[in-house]
C-alpha cells in the first residue's frame, strides 16, 4: 500500500523539528504508528532473545555466582572469546502491616523510628476525591499536584 506523503522513520529520525511540526496530521499518525509497531517487534525480539540467553547461561551464572559467595548481582564468565554478565538484581519487599507494628513498638520504647525506617505517607486520589469537603481542606495545604508527561495519540479517520 502506498501512502502519499509518506515518510519513513529511517528519513523521519533525519529531520529537524521544525520541519515534524510542519507535517500534516496523517503523516504523523502513519508515523507514530510505525514507531509502535517497531517498538512492540523490538520488545517481542528482546524478550525472545533474553529468554534463549537465561535457557543458555543460567546455570553458568548461578554457579559462578555460588563460587564467588553471592546469591544475587553479577557474574562474569567466558564463552569462547565474549565474556557474559549475567545479572541477578536482589529486590526486597517489604511488609508493610508488620513493618507499622514495628514502627509503633519502636515509638513506645521511646525511641525515634525515622533513625531506622523511611516512612511516607501517601493518599489516593480517588479516596481524597470521596472525602466529605471538611476533611478535604484539612489536608489541601499537604497535597501539590504537578502535571505527567503529555501525551498525544492520534487517529486516522476510519482506522481501525
Amino acid at each position: 500500500m502506498t501512502i502519499p506523503n509518506h515518510i519513513s522513520v529511517d528519513d523521519f529520525v533525519h529531520m529537524a523539528v521544525g520541519e515534524i511540526v510542519a507535517l500534516p496530521a496523517e503523516v504523523l499518525a502513519h508515523l507514530q504508528q510505525e514507531i509502535e509497531e517497531r517498538l512492540r517487534f523490538a520488545k517481542t525480539a528482546s524478550d525472545w532473545l533474553n529468554g534463549a540467553l537465561a535457557l543458555k547461561y543460567a546455570d553458568r551464572a548461578s554457579q559462578a555466582r555460588g563460587d564467588s559467595g553471592k546469591d544475587f548481582g553479577a557474574a562474569r564468565f567466558a564463552d569462547g572469546d565474549v565474556t557474559i554478565v549475567a545479572d541477578l538484581p536482589k529486590k526486597v519487599d517489604w511488609d508493610q502491616f508488620e513493618l507499622a507494628q514495628l514502627v509503633e513498638r519502636i515509638k513506645a520504647d521511646g525511641e525515634d523510628p525515622r533513625e531506622y525506617v523511611d516512612i511516607s505517607f501517601k493518599v489516593s486520589e480517588r479516596k481524597f476525591a470521596a472525602w466529605p469537603s471538611h476533611i478535604r481542606s484539612a489536608f489541601t495545604t499537604a497535597r501539590k499536584v504537578r502535571s505527567g508527561s503529555p501525551s498525544f495519540k492520534l487517529k486516522l479517520e476510519g482506522a481501525v
